[in-house]
């Protein structure tokens, strides 16, 4: 069984299997805050790409809130597993309070996450979707939907361990799924992570920023002349 340390160890071990990816200059990261944004900026650093947010929110059950009935992204991209739904006995007015709820909460967050930072031009681009983890695939969904939207060449999505159900809703879906661990039965993510605290919205801030400072001195050194050989 594969244990994680905490969400920045599982970034570095998902950026290993990506290395595929680390000479293309077509390549960026997108991840999904909040915790995604932690293991995709180890990803971005690593491969030396640009890294960016796609805000998506899950539609929790009542009272049951770790359980997707479905989600919502950016653009008004809406996606709802109605077998959930109906097998929770969720009734309209708890699905459309879920649904306010969760509109509201995106709008803020993106406020908060991106401020004056312009998205990330996806078009033509491949692009490595980010999460820590993957269980009923619902959020990854909508996640995919907004983001075609934006017509990119390629959709890769990476994470560190899946649900073989959700690895077999995404991959149809999607150019290549990088995943570590797939486990037989998953029952809740954090059990495959020691340390698996909530991440802060001030901590997304501060990994988005720095991501686009040690990108811009990776590109810097590129773009640098060699330095001239020195003669006798």
């Amino acid at each position: 069984m594969r244990i994680f340390r905490d969400r920045h160890d599982a970034g570095a071990q998902l950026a290993v299997a990506l290395q595929g990816y680390a000479e293309r200059p077509d390549v960026l990261v997108l991840a999904l805050p909040r915790g995604g944004v932690v293991v995709g900026y180890e990803v971005a650093v690593r491969l030396e790409v640009p890294l960016d947010v796609l805000v998506v929110r899950k539609l929790g059950v009542p009272g049951r809130s770790e359980l997707a009935m479905g989600a919502i992204a950016s653009g008004g991209v809406q996606v709802v597993d109605p077998t959930i739904r109906e097998a929770m006995n969720v009734t309209q007015e708890e699905f459309l309070h879920v649904m306010n709820t969760e509109i509201a909460e995106l709008a803020r967050r993106e406020r908060m996450f991106r401020g004056r930072r312009e998205f990330l031009d996806v078009r033509e681009r491949c692009v490595i979707l980010v999460d820590d983890g993957l269980a009923t695939g619902a959020t990854m969904r909508a996640a995919i939907q907004a983001l075609r939207q934006r017509e990119p060449a390629e959709v890769i999505v990476a994470v560190p361990v899946a649900a073989p159900e959700a690895v077999g809703i995404i991959s149809p879906l999607v150019d290549d799924v990088v995943c570590l661990a797939v486990p037989g039965y998953l029952t809740a993510i954090g059990l495959w992570y020691r340390d698996f605290e909530q991440t802060s919205d001030a901590e997304v801030r501060a990994l988005l920023d720095s991501a686009d400072e040690r990108f811009a001195e990776a590109q810097k050194s590129v773009a640098a002349p060699p330095e001239p050989a020195a003669h006798p």
